[in-house]
């Protein structure tokens, strides 16, 4: 998404201009590839470093552009004002690569932390946020460039014009509804690139998807979205469905994600996976091409295939071809971009090491594994990865089933040292990065195993946003010391830094496990539920989800100060006793404006809704934390 498309159209005529366009570009990638055109003969290394800024208060902070102004170098904007990115030099595979690469993501890192550091910012490296909340995803944080905006719409538009729907079950459950693609800066990552030849490109390739799930399964870092504990690596389900164009279909049609695992090997060429998107997928974003690539070789010169670029960023394979120019040759890459951002800069780099020499190391041992396991088992290996990973089960060349911890332990770290050996990577270097994966597999602490571990000491402690301002705090002073997350102390409470840091907006705290009822049920279905659930004010919604009254107590006591008898009369519907448009509030309401409208109003409690949809409660007992924190101060400052 780096290329300038402002300007760029989606009519009828933009679009066949851009097929054709890129249509071109698959006829050169075809000829430059019978001429052996490619850079042959060096192997090199690259990675592209994502972030998250977070304010004082732990929570994201849209500060990208004034921090871009502060920089010069590899960075640049990402989809969300709260994100960013660095893209890093590529290095040669050899020597200390990994050494070097991890110093240079330290380089890069503190260079961007001092910059943020003038705007009150953090900076954290995790897969996803854990203090995120739904309201943080609106546009009014979308990074204003013309190329977000027109994903945006583009996305919108394919579906036309139907919310996203977002559903991810783990230990929790999440079901959601959002109307923009922000739900995709819920992401970040750390991608690593690894440049290979055309000739094997089919054999790297298949490696790299093999190797995925095992890889996976011991880098999981984001178990956690608004919240709930989901996936272990949650960001493999949020990022399909957020940018997913599908919709509901009468018929059993197959209808493949634009974010995917992938369906078949390769069997001979990158043209395959660039041919199959074409076929699959319909063009999302177009752009003035001026270059004809046709013309271009034919002058002796090398392409730019800037149209295949552009449709190639907007199909999101885990591992995903790259074509690229490099003072002058051409080469082609594979992105892996399934690992997260974090926990560490040592893990991220430990996390290359293992994916770049364990695809190196498959293909060193057994060739082209196409012909040894079913694709199908490659791509459920990746799934049970995201979903459990080190207690997963894969299976492997092997035709056999073998534990996570097993198959990293017994079989993949040994072939990533066989397959970094064989690239010239010192072997001191090479070890360093696996004996820092060897470690958190046997001791089962992932980034994620961390995150669940610490929720668990926090049980019972706090409200759920300050768990997560805890999480986030003590993730960003651990990342800042350096030591990998199988060494870190779990988070406490008091990392978080204080109430006043954590009660900031309504939706930090509301209740959002509802017991409402319609306006047409019966009144002694209200009087049930308060009585059975001990709560004082039963919300009233339609069909839709909208807020259409509330019912309290004292409502109902009234009711029955009027002379109704439960024995002898029968029960009247809830819209007679319901208050119609009750004193409500947006998630994103401060929290002493909330306070403040109970007491003008003169009510204990107020329904939250966005954009009519009832969405949650606040109560005077959910301001208790608040009231008893602000005497403790008052007190404090009396002596």
């Amino acid at each position: 998404m780096g290329k300038d498309i402002s300007g760029a159209e989606r009519t009828p005529e933009a679009r066949r201009a851009f097929t054709k366009a890129l249509l071109r570009d698959l006829q050169a990638l075809e000829r430059m590839l019978r001429r052996g055109m490619f850079e042959t003969g060096v192997r090199r290394i690259g990675l592209e470093q994502e972030m998250f800024f977070v304010n004082e208060g732990w929570r994201p902070a849209p500060v990208a552009l004034e921090v871009l102004e502060r920089l010069s170098g590899p960075y640049t904007t990402e989809l969300a004002l709260f994100n960013f990115e660095a893209n890093l030099e590529p290095l040669e595979l050899g020597g200390a690569c990994f050494g070097r690469l991890r110093a240079r993501v330290d380089e890069v890192l503190a260079e961007v932390r001092a910059a943020a550091g003038e705007v009150d910012a953090r900076v954290v490296l995790t897969g996803i946020l854990p203090t995120l909340v739904k309201s943080d995803l609106s546009l009014d944080n979308i990074t204003p460039k013309a190329r977000y905006y027109a994903l945006n719409e583009a996305l919108m538009e394919a579906r036309s014009g139907e919310p996203q729907r977002l559903h991810i079950e783990g230990s929790d459950e999440l079901l959601i509804q959002h109307d923009s693609v922000m739900l995709e800066a819920c992401n970040t990552s750390c991608q690593v690139h690894l440049q290979v030849e055309p000739d094997e490109f089919a054999a790297v390739y298949n490696a790299a998807q093999l190797a995925a799930g095992p890889v996976l399964a011991a880098a999981v870092n984001s178990p956690l979205l608004f919240g709930r504990q989901l996936w272990s690596e949650t960001r493999i389900a949020l990022f399909q469905q957020s940018v997913d164009t599908r919709r509901g279909q009468v018929h059993m049609r197959e209808l493949a994600p634009r974010v995917r695992f992938g369906d078949a090997w390769v069997e001979r060429s990158v043209t395959e996976l660039f041919q199959e998107d074409l076929a699959r997928f319909r063009i999302l974003l177009t752009m003035e091409v001026d270059e004809d690539p046709l013309e271009v070789l034919a002058a002796g010169g090398v392409p730019k295939l800037a149209a295949l670029q552009l449709n190639n960023s907007t199909v999101y394979r885990w591992n995903r071809p790259c074509y690229g120019v490099g003072d002058g040759r051409p080469h082609l890459r594979i992105e892996c971009r399934f690992l997260p951002s974090g926990p560490s800069v040592l893990d991220e780099v430990a996390n290359a090491a293992l994916w770049v020499g364990a695809v190196l190391g498959i293909v060193g041992r057994h060739g082209d594994v196409a012909a040894a396991i079913d694709f199908e088992e490659a791509k459920a290996n990746f799934l049970a990865a995201a979903r459990s990973p080190l207690r997963a089960g894969f299976h492997w060349l092997d035709g056999e089933a073998h534990s996570a911890r097993e198959l990293l332990v017994s079989e993949l770290i040994p072939l990533a040292r066989e397959g970094l050996a064989a690239a010239g990577v010192d072997g001191g270097d090479a070890e360093a990065c696996l004996e820092v994966v060897r470690q958190r597999v046997e001791r089962g602490r992932t980034g994620a195993r961390w995150m669940i571990e610490s929720l668990a000491r926090m049980r019972d402690k706090g409200t759920r946003a300050e768990q997560m301002a805890a999480l986030t705090a003590a993730t960003v002073r651990r990342q800042e010391e350096g030591a990998p997350v199988h060494e870190w102390p779990l988070a406490e409470l008091r990392d978080a830094g204080g109430w006043r840091l954590n009660y900031a907006r309504v939706e930090q705290f509301m209740t959002t496990s509802l017991f409402t009822v319609h306006e047409d049920e019966l009144v002694s279905m209200v009087a049930f539920l308060m009585d059975r659930k001990q709560i004082r004010h039963v919300l009233v919604e339609d069909d839709d989800h909208n807020l259409v009254g509330l019912v309290s107590y004292r409502s109902v006591l009234r009711l029955m100060a009027d002379g109704y008898d439960p024995a002898t009369d029968d029960p009247p519907p809830v819209k007679r006793i319901m208050e119609r448009d009750p004193v409500k509030v947006r998630p994103d309401t401060p929290t002493l404006e909330a306070i403040d409208l109970m007491r003008r109003h003169k009510v204990s409690c107020l329904p939250v809704v966005d954009g009519g949809k009832l969405v949650g409660i606040v109560s005077e007992r959910d301001f208790l934390p608040v009231a008893y924190e602000l005497l403790e101060e008052r007190l404090g400052e009396r002596g």
